[in-house]
């Protein structure tokens, strides 16, 4: 006789309902312990009847088995809010960033022609307020450069007012130059004459002496 397929609304018979109900229990609880004994599972099945009566079958304990489940729903609850977080905020950034784009662009002179005459005005004014700043921070830049510069300017001045007082002592230290000695001369126009002698002729044989005087 071929079994035909139930089908699945609520049984009207209380009595059936029962006898059903009590079939398919222990049918239950026999699947959970195969189950358990065949592959080595942390199996744990709570039911309870029509009547409020519990009929429960746990592999190891009933309560480590809740609080093993309670533990993973928690760990699980907190780990899918942590990422719900994160998308939202990956998501926040990347409207800022692209804010922050269309922004720099418009403040570059690009992508002006959907800007209205108000939102113009406003590009402006940032711009100016921008080149305000700019102009202060270069200002500002050049007088501490003079300051450098004159501090150095005074430095040097220092300096040179020290070589030149260094160099007018070694000066005055320095011994004073040897006279110059001069050769006397004859006095009352006095002239000294000289006697040279002069000899003409080849060496060895008779030669002319002619002597003269200065």
């Amino acid at each position: 006789m071929v079994r035909g397929k139930t089908e699945m609304k609520l049984i009207e018979n209380a009595t059936s309902r029962q006898v059903t109900f009590s079939k398919r229990r222990n049918g239950l609880l026999k699947k959970a312990f195969e189950l358990s004994v065949l592959c080595d599972a942390e199996v744990a099945v709570i039911v309870f009847s029509p009547r409020g009566k519990l009929y429960e079958f746990s592999s190891t304990s009933m309560e480590k088995t809740i609080d093993r489940y309670r533990r993973h729903a928690k760990s699980g609850i907190n780990n899918n809010e942590v990422t719900q977080q994160w998308k939202f905020e990956a998501a926040s950034m990347s409207r800022k960033i692209e804010s922050l784009e269309v922004s720099k662009r418009k403040l570059l002179g690009e992508n002006l022609e959907s800007c209205s005459a108000e939102e113009l005005h406003e590009i402006e004014g940032k711009i100016e307020q921008s080149l305000c700043h700019v102009r202060g921070k270069k200002n500002q830049l050049l007088e501490e450069q003079i300051a450098t510069l004159k501090e150095q300017e005074q430095t040097l001045m220092e300096e040179n007012a020290l070589l030149r007082e260094k160099c007018k002592l070694q000066s005055q230290l320095r011994p004073a130059a040897a006279p110059e000695e001069t050769v006397p001369c004859c006095q009352d126009g006095e002239n000294m004459e000289v006697e040279t002698e002069l000899y003409i002729g080849w060496p060895g044989r008779g030669r002319t002496n002619c002597r003269s005087q200065g």
